[in-house]
């Protein structure tokens, strides 16, 4: 085998992570309820991983106001994008190999 070596983003390579990224990529913003709702995550898993998506800057998390009611709202970021695609192209090489 030649060619450049497979390399899935080590950040996002766990299924919350790609799961939660999965949602936000074909959207601006997405409010934080409507993340957990999409993936069936609880609200402390989605508010940890978002912590840390936005800590390598994958992720951007925006509070404010509807009403009284507070909100946040998650987006990734062109970096998060970026690596959204990168991610998901390894690992459609991986599965090639594997004759999928």
């Amino acid at each position: 085998m030649s060619g450049d070596p497979i390399r899935p983003d080590p950040v996002i390579s766990t299924t919350t992570r790609l799961s939660l990224m999965a949602v936000l990529a074909g959207v601006q913003a997405v409010e934080f309820g409507a993340v957990r709702d999409a993936t069936g995550l609880s609200d402390s898993v989605v508010s940890k991983q978002a912590a840390a998506l936005e800590a390598v800057g994958y992720l951007t998390i925006r509070k404010g106001h509807v009403g009284r009611r507070p909100r946040t709202w998650l987006s990734l970021t062109p970096a998060g994008r970026t690596a959204l695609r990168r991610h998901i192209a390894a690992l459609r090489r991986i599965v090639d190999l594997a004759g999928g």
